[in-house]
């Protein structure tokens, strides 16, 4: 494959079962280097490329953005951690 790879991967990390400790890490990648990152722990984007830091700079000043990557823990991590935990109960 001649050319460019970009994808995004996001990802939800807890290790207790009342999900209080949940993180959401939503990464940015160019050429399978993380070029960004949203971390629910930080709050906001980090760059780490200077692509990245030029765009952690503009999305952070963007409230509406930071709003929507925030509230992922509960929409996105929160949720469906729920939905496999209660699957993964009922079949003990």
């Amino acid at each position: 494959a001649n050319g460019y790879f970009y994808s995004r991967w996001a990802k939800c990390i807890h290790s207790s079962r009342d999900f209080s400790d949940m993180v959401f890490i939503d990464n940015y990648i160019f050429n399978k280097d993380v070029y960004i990152q949203f971390n629910s722990t930080v709050g906001e984007y980090v760059g780490y490329t200077e692509l990245g830091v030029h765009n952690a700079e503009l999305w952070n000043k963007d409230p509406n953005q930071l709003q929507q990557e925030r509230a992922e823990v509960e929409r996105y991590c929160k949720h469906n951690a729920e939905l496999y935990q209660s699957a993964i109960a009922d079949k003990s």
